[in-house]
């Protein structure tokens, strides 16, 4: 005769054969056993003394970012590693349109490889990051992701001062290789931390998804300043992936310090509210994560997050940096150089950082479906923008937006929108599932943030070829 430990706790209800049964034929691949957290008794939640966790959770947001921030601001690096080596001087960035022919093929092609070799390995890993959150811990999907994020920034510092005009066509192929796997850490990272975050307060969310947008702010200040200063591109490079280096290191051992907290502990912990006492292994019974009811509950989330970014990302940064001023024939440096970076980078940037923040203290409307909803009312800045004086314009696509603070005002009402409703998602989709699932809940919503940027970026290219 076989015995088996009761493991029930007092006073709960038996559950029922059924239940028994359905637990028994659900699929491995679509449901997970994890204890039970929803304890007999729960003590008083530790205080985040001097805001640490607050202020690291903002640091973690702005390095899950970096690659991408750092490697798009680094735009005049790239042209000049990929210039034609023959020219007699090396013909700025600024001065070259994208589409007059005289940028060099791997100067034409480098930007779209970089999405493409960015958003590919971001939906594959933010996907695996969820199947896996119950299978890899914690510490060493975060820390192992920082370590290469580290080791493969290093690197790209050291090629700033290595002469590879002879060999170029293999650079191009070594750099797109290593934004492969920066992002493939990233995702790691990024799927980890929305992952957790969700166990925390709505502030500490707020401060992660605030920190992605503060790094857009920190990435357009540095390019507003190398212009000022008229720095080399490849000087200003250097500095870009010196403070790049230098911003993994500190998050990499701020997240350790963070660990060993016990304001971290108590939430991340699967035991979280279980007094210590020799019984509490008892008091724990095996609870199911099942990804297709986590997805039922969060759907509308799930699609708006996705949508979010899907149409944002169609526009921005592939469209506003084609628009121009309407004095742009007059040649000041406001309308020639400045114009793009502040209203295209700095104001977007600003605008989604304010609309983040202003989630987290109204988080109006929490209801799914008015969420979706005014989503698909922002699919109206698409054709906005594409009226606006977008050039070279090689369609019959009119533009009909022409003065500059009728532009200015649609990137402010973007922007404000993008970081309000993806915030809203984030923050309101944990509270739908369990304790237990919410986790997992949160990988999957970054999932879809993932799918949607990927996909808002394959819609760019294409809107771009059209205009």
């Amino acid at each position: 005769m076989e015995y088996t430990n009761n493991t029930r706790p007092l006073l709960q209800e038996s559950d029922s054969d059924t239940e028994s049964v359905d637990l028994r034929t659900q699929s491995y691949q679509e449901c997970i056993v994890i204890k039970d957290t929803k304890p007999l008794f729960r003590p008083a939640e530790p205080r985040d003394k001097y805001y640490m966790a607050y202020l690291i959770f903002y640091l973690l947001g702005m390095t899950t970012l970096l690659p991408w921030n750092f490697f798009i601001t680094a735009d005049d690096y790239w042209m000049y590693k990929f210039r034609s080596v023959n020219a007699d001087e090396y013909l700025n960035v600024s001065q070259v349109s994208q589409h007059d022919g005289k940028r060099t093929p791997l100067q034409a092609e480098f930007t779209s490889y970089l999405s493409v070799a960015s958003s590919l390995p971001n939906i594959v890993f933010l996907t695996l990051t969820t199947f896996l959150t119950h299978k890899i811990s914690l510490q060493k999907r975060v820390i192992g992701s920082l370590i290469l994020m580290l080791i493969l920034f290093i690197m790209t510092t050291v090629f700033v001062k290595i002469n590879t005009d002879s060999w170029q066509q293999t650079f191009f192929m070594v750099t797109l290789a290593s934004v492969v796997l920066l992002n493939v850490a990233s995702a790691i990272l990024s799927g980890s931390l929305f992952g957790i975050i969700g166990k925390f307060s709505p502030k500490y969310i707020t401060a992660t998804v605030g920190g992605q947008a503060l790094g857009g702010i920190f990435a357009a200040i540095a390019q507003i300043i190398s212009l000022a200063i008229g720095i080399s591109s490849t000087f200003s490079a250097f500095v870009y992936f010196m403070v790049g280096n230098l911003m993994i290191l500190i998050s990499l051992a701020c997240y350790i310090i963070l660990s060993k907290t016990v304001f971290f502990k108590y939430h991340i912990s699967e035991r979280t509210g279980v007094t210590g006492n020799e019984f509490q292994t008892e008091l724990l019974r095996p609870r199911i994560v099942c990804h297709r009811t986590i997805f039922k509950k969060i759907w509308p989330h799930a699609l708006s997050a996705f949508l979010v970014f899907t149409i944002t990302l169609s526009v921005y940064p592939g469209v506003t940096v084609l628009i121009e001023s309407e004095n742009r024939a007059s040649g000041s440096a406001w309308t020639n150089v400045y114009f793009v970076p502040v209203v295209a980078y700095l104001i977007f940037s600003c605008g989604d950082y304010a609309g983040r923040l202003a989630a987290g203290y109204l988080q109006r409307p929490r209801h799914g479906g008015w969420i979706l909803l005014f989503n698909l009312i922002r699919i109206a800045f698409v054709p906005l923008m594409l009226f606006c004086n977008a050039q070279p314009r090689h369609s019959n696509i009119p533009v009909l937006i022409t003065k500059d603070y009728y532009y200015i005002l649609i990137i402010v009402l973007c922007s404000l929108s993008n970081g309000y409703l993806a915030n809203l998602a984030v923050l309101c989709a944990p509270r739908l599932v369990e304790h237990h699932e919410r986790e997992t809940a949160s990988s999957m919503l970054t999932v879809f943030i993932g799918i949607g940027l990927g996909l808002g970026s394959s819609v760019s290219l294409l809107i771009v070829k059209l205009l």
